[in-house]
């Protein structure tokens, strides 16, 4: 298993573990501020588990090609800003 798979894995069962919550605190009849806190952390967690798919594909779709060592910095760059805007 690569380190891209286990990153996705870990965030998806820290997601699952976060909706799970939510699940308690709509059983519990918790106040919707709280739930909407929960759910917006939910969503930033969805989309950086996006954004790393994204990073993880792009990478390997430039595996292939010879990049200088300036053309890898700024690619990682990229992608790095891929993963934290998403």
């Amino acid at each position: 298993m690569t380190t891209t798979q286990t990153q996705l894995k870990n965030r998806l069962r820290r997601t699952d573990g976060q909706l799970h919550g939510i699940m308690k605190m709509v059983e519990d009849g918790r106040e919707c501020q709280d739930i909407l806190t929960q759910l917006s952390a939910v969503r930033s967690s969805v989309e950086r588990i996006m954004g790393v798919v994204v990073a993880a594909n792009v990478q390997q779709c430039v595996d292939d090609v010879q990049l200088s060592k300036d053309q890898q910095a700024e690619l990682q760059s990229a992608l790095e800003l891929v993963i934290k805007n998403h």
